[in-house]
């Protein structure tokens, strides 16, 4: 006994055997990533031996992978999120084995990753494939009282499952596209499955409603079926914290949905197994014969709560229950794999109401399903659970905090493909090449709240921000009556700083940005942006914009070769000092002044194309530099 222990002490210490109770979330998403794309490596086949065809299946395991891309900036996690869509995408926006005809609104879900595809690369094709389903919404069959039928082969029916395949893409689609009207439909969804599935004892929701009544599986009475199956329900939460991500802040719907969420939460916390952290297939019979933890329903609900208390829909006492659950996932379902990766063991692979052959919605119907190791849905809620609660782990580092980006000297418009007027470059809701949304991400990973000023600042409009970013300051290029700093908004942003606050200056090179005027400010801190371009990459010779950091550097902690092309250097005077040189160049500084702190380089430079690994080498570590210099802010605001 003595020699075994020895020799699993050695295989821990050695790193050849590691419990899966042992591995952070963050590190469990790659894992789980690692054999997403060895086993599926190039689209989802679901039943080994049948033909590939469009499955929501596929849409979860793609979220999960989209919320690791976006928690990591690896950029082959886009593209095989790309490579995955564009097995069935053609160059006209055709979806290869989609019929509207069928209206299915599984077959919704897929299309969120056609909007993010179209939002990133900007190809019109994902466009017109998206638009493909936001009209099978328009002509989809709806009960009496306006709700989705789930299938038309199930008709007059609502399951749980649908709100998550349907309405956050809805609500996306609305919000890119200036659908507002969208919004009071999605609220229906939402009110309308929980007014006819809730149980008022429990406060539990049932899997389905027939409003005909006409199913075997349906109560006479109310339309309800007859259990309350966990998976069902962890569909319906992802879907409330994926479309309220959306909802205008405004809108009535909001709080509706968010009143739900709560309920939903409270009930979902009640139920959790004490001793394992996980939920039962069937929630309300842990004792009952037959009945077991189930891996994809776990999942969904970490998810659901560890989201929900993240963007502020839940109390923040909830995430107790996310990280519980969590940790059971860790404990019951994960099995390592010879290749270094995660099996997801413990999914249902299916569950319904009706269809050929009859399910009746019985206990022992829901026990009948097969349970299987790496099934899909389960697969890709875990990534979006192992996704969140990465997040969460780091959200105290800058809670309380909020960064504001300047959108008064970097003031750009342009017309969106519906013809509205839209701010783009450098800005948070931009994901592709020229927005700032994964920078907003790493904020917002480690809890700092983002947030714009459309003016000029003041000592008012100031005082929310802890730490206050301006980017390429506008030319007569960009900006046809474009807004330079005064000495008015220098005094304001000099004793904001003075008194405490963070500044982040990012100018662009010389042709690219107003440098002169933009001086009136920085000089304050005696930083100097000269009218200068280097680093004049050619082509993909990315050596020629090649920074390396050397150790024990104040901000870059860990980033060590960084990529940063056509930027101004800077001249410096106290109390602003160099934070990285090359040759006799300063390529960016540091100023302490007052209380408060100032970071200056001549380039907007952590924007999406230098950040989502698409374009960049993996050699380079813009997206580490990014959360390095986000952890640097944070740590001077909160020494003020």
């Amino acid at each position: 006994m003595k020699v075994k222990q020895a020799l699993l002490a050695t295989l821990i210490t050695a790193g050849v055997y590691t419990s899966a109770a042992a591995q952070t979330p963050a590190e469990d998403a790659r894992k789980m990533a690692l054999t997403v794309m060895d086993i599926w490596k190039d689209s989802l086949v679901v039943n080994p031996g049948h033909p590939v065809k469009w499955s929501y299946d596929q849409g979860v395991v793609l979220e999960g992978i989209t919320l690791l891309w976006k928690n990591t900036g690896n950029g082959e996690y886009f593209k095989y999120i790309q490579k995955s869509m564009d097995h069935y995408v053609d160059k006209e926006g055709n979806v290869r084995w989609y019929k509207e005809s069928e209206y299915n609104i599984d077959h919704i879900k897929n299309a969120r990753i056609l909007l993010t595809l179209y939002k990133v690369t900007g190809q019109e094709k994902y466009k017109l494939a998206a638009d493909k389903f936001r009209n099978q919404l328009r002509n989809h069959p709806r009960t009496k009282e306006g709700g989705f039928w789930h299938k038309q082969r199930y008709p007059w029916q609502m399951w749980l499952d649908g709100l998550y395949m349907g309405e956050p893409f809805y609500a996306e689609y609305a919000d890119l596209f200036h659908e507002t009207g969208a919004f009071n439909d999605i609220t229906r969804q939402f009110v309308l499955m929980e007014v006819h599935s809730r149980d008022s004892k429990t406060g539990l929701l049932y899997h389905g409603y027939d409003e005909s009544r006409e199913q075997r599986w349906a109560d006479k009475t109310t339309g309800r079926s007859p259990h309350f199956w966990g998976r069902a329900m962890g569909w319906y939460g992802m879907g409330l914290v994926d479309a309220l991500e959306y909802f205008p802040a405004k809108h009535p719907g909001r709080d509706s949905l968010i009143a739900i969420l709560n309920r939903f939460a409270s009930v979902v916390a009640k139920y959790q197994d004490k001793k394992s952290g996980a939920w039962f297939q069937i929630l309300d019979s842990a004792s009952a014969k037959g009945n077991y933890l189930e891996a994809s329903a776990t999942s969904m609900f970490v998810y659901a709560i560890a989201k929900g208390v993240r963007k502020g829909y839940l109390p923040a006492s909830y995430l107790n229950t996310a990280a519980k659950g969590y940790k059971g996932i860790q404990e019951q379902f994960l099995e390592a794999t010879p290749k270094g990766g995660w099996n997801l063991k413990g999914t249902v692979s299916v569950a319904g109401l009706g269809g050929d052959p009859y399910r009746d919605g019985s206990y022992a119907y829901y026990l009948s399903e097969k349970v299987i190791v790496n099934d899909a849905k389960g697969v890709g809620a875990f990534l979006l659970a192992a996704g969140e609660m990465s997040i969460a782990n780091s959200q105290a580092n800058g809670k309380g905090l909020t960064v504001v980006l300047d959108q008064h000297y970097n003031n750009e418009w342009k017309k969106d493909i519906t013809g509205a007027q839209v701010r783009t470059h450098y800005v948070w809701n931009e994901l592709s090449n020229g927005g700032y949304s994964l920078w907003g991400h790493i904020f917002n990973k480690q809890g700092v709240k983002t947030d714009t000023l459309s003016a000029a600042p003041t000592a008012s409009s100031l005082s929310k921000a802890n730490i206050y970013i301006i980017a390429d300051p506008d030319t007569e290029k960009e900006t046809a009556a474009p807004n330079h700093v005064t000495d008015k908004d220098a005094d304001a942003v000099y004793n904001w700083v003075k008194a405490g606050g963070v500044l982040v200056l990012m100018q662009n090179d010389s042709g690219n940005a107003e440098i002169k005027g933009f001086n009136r400010l920085s000089q304050r801190f005696g930083i100097t942006f000269n009218e200068n371009s280097i680093h004049r990459v050619k082509g993909s010779n990315y050596e020629e914009g090649k920074v390396t950091v050397p150790a024990g550097n104040k901000v870059f902690s860990k980033a060590r070769s960084l990529y940063i092309k056509e930027l101004s250097t800077l001249d410096l005077k106290a109390p602003a000092t160099p934070l990285i040189t090359e040759n006799k160049d300063v390529i960016m500084a540091t100023a302490q002044v007052g209380k408060g702190a100032v970071f200056a380089v001549g380039d907007p430079w952590f924007y999406n194309e230098y950040l989502d690994g698409r374009k960049l080498p993996a050699t380079y570590e813009n997206y580490q530099a990014a959360s390095d210099l986000v952890n640097w802010l944070i740590k001077e605001a909160k020494s003020k």
